[in-house]
């Protein structure tokens, strides 16, 4: 991947004003280029399709997931432990741009790839409790558009987006708090799609 993954000419992103959050919205934020290396590289890793805690059973996931990223970066989601795998070069490099691009740090990435229109996420908030308080995630689509829905949990306020391959999305502030998010099943929707959200977890050396 080439250093500049971002694309030569991006638009300047799209602010959203939402009560509790802050969202950004760069649409065809990495280059053409930039992608298609970046999706074949994303077909050698090592994906899983994990099992979850839900209503008392382990249920595999409607998806497939890598977990990636700094070597303390381990994290409990639904009663599962994930340990990340090591950073990939291409992927590392990545994500130090993303950072830049967000000017937010960042130190791992979850990986999610969409085989069709019947994988989905279901509402959730990224709220786990090593992400720390008010956490910034930044969301990189790839392949397939889908659709990308939110909902405040307390307010009869809704958002709909049709996220692009190569769009950026960064959800900040307060918006994992008082917000949920969803990716639903799209029967049109028949290309894969890959998301990458990235985090930051904080290490015992950040806290010392």
């Amino acid at each position: 991947m080439t250093e500049n993954t971002g694309s030569d000419n991006v638009e300047a992103p799209h602010d959203f004003i939402l009560p509790n959050a802050q969202l950004r919205w760069w649409r065809s934020w990495l280059s053409l280029a930039a992608r298609n290396y970046l999706l074949n590289h994303l077909q050698t890793l090592p994906w899983q399709q994990p099992s979850i805690w839900m209503f008392g059973r382990l249920v595999s996931i409607p998806r497939q997931q890598v977990w990636m990223g700094d070597a303390h970066c381990s994290y409990r989601y639904s009663g599962v432990l994930f340990t990340p795998e090591p950073w990939t070069e291409p992927l590392r490099r990545l994500t130090l741009r993303v950072s830049e691009a967000t000017d937010t740090p960042f130190n791992c990435v979850l990986l999610n790839r969409y085989q069709g229109g019947q994988d989905h996420m279901g509402w959730h908030s990224d709220d786990e409790v090593e992400l720390g308080n008010a956490p910034s995630i930044g969301s990189l689509s790839l392949g397939q558009p889908r659709r990308f829905d939110l909902r405040h949990k307390s307010l009869p306020t809704q958002l709909e987006l049709e996220l692009g391959d190569g769009d950026l999305l960064l959800m900040a502030g307060t918006c994992q708090t008082h917000w949920q998010h969803a990716v639903p099943k799209q029967a049109k929707a028949a290309g894969v799609r890959y998301n990458l959200t990235f985090r930051y977890i904080a290490s015992k050396d950040d806290a010392s």
